[in-house]
């Protein structure tokens, strides 16, 4: 075991600081990236476990939620020109305004409505036929049957209280009275609660496409290995009509225009500045702090004839040895608090290149640390011992 890591096992307590300061500086960002993403994963929740294979966009279309997402009519149709296409449906996405009924089975409740623009509530249609391509893989036959009855509607159950109703209460989508059916979970989201409903439904209440447009297409494939070669296939004869994504290409595309938003990309990169500067403050005075203590220990080394070159390395490694058990306090902390955040219903995710970005940042800041603390070995003078 070298020097430098011995010291930091058997005097931890000076180095804690340190460690800690870099797992905050750590969690401060993975949080904030963790809370976006996760709120950018609610969205697409039900399209990332539909039984879909591949995903077909307008032709400018660089994300689910980007620009000219929807397509004319007679697209659905064409996709049938495919062999091996065995489902195609239109992805069936809207808004509409949410009013609980407090005189509708939540007696005593006030009335909560939620602004269409701001805080808009999601209505998401099926079909509710065994193996419907709209229809999400863990939606069982008790929930369809549910949704089969004219105005039923589900819910996720981190919205009811938002919502103000519980299962069984009636409300209102833009104007008509609906009843809450069923009780969905895993489907949080915490910007716009999202409402289950069949196509029939949203036809009765006015949120589905009546045009000669429609919504993205949800694409099944016989064989579900050979996504990437229909999609290839599709855009070599689209014509600019439209553009075919696998599912995984959406969601990382989903992701990347989540990150692209100014907002919220001037926020991460400056939690991960504020992040990193914190950290370096607080763990280089820390370790500051410490070599300091140690200082007549460095001068004994000295008088035995050990070089500084080599105190120097001693320093470094110490302050990487500080920066891998940061690192780990990172993970826990971060582990922790996703567990939390499900409790609650508040979905979390972590980009791996977010992830990788906080690793390189942290052991960047320690090993920054422990360069600006090498001066305090000038003070390290063989003389010293004799007084």
């Amino acid at each position: 075991m070298s020097l430098a890591l011995s010291t930091l096992i058997y005097e931890w307590r000076r180095y804690m600081a340190a460690v800690v300061a870099l797992a905050f500086a750590g969690l401060l960002v993975l949080s904030v990236t963790g809370l976006f993403m996760g709120i950018g994963e609610s969205f697409n929740a039900p399209i990332e476990r539909s039984p879909a294979d591949i995903m077909v966009l307008g032709p400018t279309a660089d994300a689910l939620f980007g620009g000219g997402a929807g397509l004319p009519a007679r697209i659905g149709p064409q996709m049938y020109m495919y062999p091996g296409v065995a489902q195609v449906e239109d992805l069936e996405l809207n808004f509409a305004i949410w009013q609980n009924d407090p005189n509708g089975g939540a007696a005593g409740k006030k009335p909560k409505k939620v602004s269409s623009q701001q805080n808009g509530l999601t209505t998401y249609a099926i079909d509710n036929t065994p193996g419907s391509v709209t229809t999400p893989i863990d939606f069982g036959q008790d929930l369809r049957t549910a949704l089969d009855e004219p105005y039923a509607i589900a819910l996720d159950e981190t919205a009811l209280n938002q919502l103000g109703v519980k299962l069984g209460d009636k409300a209102s989508l833009n104007g008509t009275s609906v009843t809450v059916r069923y009780v969905v979970h895993g489907y949080a989201n915490v910007i716009n609660p999202m409402v289950f409903m069949s196509r029939q439904t949203a036809l009765l209440i006015g949120v589905a496409h009546q045009s000669n447009r429609t919504g993205p297409l949800m694409v099944k494939l016989y064989d579900p290995s050979q996504a990437a070669t229909m999609r290839d296939k599709m855009n070599a004869n689209a014509n600019g009509q439209y553009r075919a994504w696998t599912r995984g290409d959406l969601a990382k595309a989903n992701q990347k225009s989540l990150l692209n938003n100014n907002v919220i990309g001037i926020m991460l990169f400056g939690g991960l500045a504020l992040g990193g500067l914190v950290g370096l403050v607080i763990t280089w005075q820390t370790l500051r702090g410490a070599i300091f203590a140690n200082i007549k220990e460095f001068a004994s080394l000295r008088a035995l004839g050990v070089p500084m070159g080599a105190l120097r390395w001693v320093i470094m490694e110490l302050a990487f040895w500080v920066g891998v058990a940061g690192l780990a306090f990172t993970a826990v902390m971060v582990w922790g608090l996703t567990v939390v955040a499900a409790a609650f219903g508040l979905p979390m995710a972590y980009p791996i290149e977010w992830v990788v970005a906080v690793v390189v940042m942290l052991m960047v800041v320690a090993i920054g640390s422990g360069f600006l603390s090498l001066g305090v070995l000038k003070k390290s003078q063989p003389a010293d011992l004799l007084r």
